[in-house]
């Protein structure tokens, strides 16, 4: 029984994949083994958040249909993270960094959209919703994905933000 999942992708260094695109695609390459990329949104130049004093990012996300449960996902997505030389351990946090993959939002064929905190990974993303970098990507590729708590779209929640 596959699963769908929304992934969010995010860059702000070069590295020696080249640059935020480069990043970006690697990524996606890497990310590829993990199920069937069924979807990629354009790339998105943004503004830093938190921390200001660092490179803009470049910030896409994809749609992934897998067979992998959740928490396993995520250790896949840290495991792409770590092979593209991001550690996120000692850390700035929300600091510059060559690849950040976030699990946005994951919902089983059988049992629909998923809602989880365990100290690894809460579903969905706890922040999603308050930002435009994650949103607008996303509504490119998957506008009518039903935020399961909040119960609004993922055009409805970019409509809130940016009026």
């Amino acid at each position: 029984m596959r699963s769908l999942a929304a992934i969010g992708c995010g860059s702000n260094l070069e590295s020696t994949f080249g640059d935020r695109e480069a990043n970006l695609q690697e990524a996606i390459r890497l990310i590829r083994p993990l199920g069937e990329v069924r979807a990629v949104s354009s790339f998105y130049d943004t503004e830093p958040v938190g921390l200001l004093a660092q490179p803009r990012f470049l910030n896409g996300a994809l749609l992934l249909e897998t067979d992998l449960e959740p928490l396993a996902l995520l250790r896949e997505l840290l495991a792409v993270e770590r092979a593209m030389g991001r550690d996120r351990v000692g850390a700035v946090a929300k600091g510059p960094r060559v690849i950040d993959l976030d699990l946005l939002l994951y919902a089983d064929r059988e049992w629909g959209d998923v809602v989880m905190e365990t100290e690894e990974l809460t579903l969905p993303h706890p922040a999603m919703q308050e930002r435009r970098f994650v949103l607008e990507p996303l509504k490119e590729i998957a506008p009518e994905w039903v935020h399961p708590v909040l119960g609004l779209t993922v055009g409805e929640m970019l409509e809130r933000i940016c009026g």
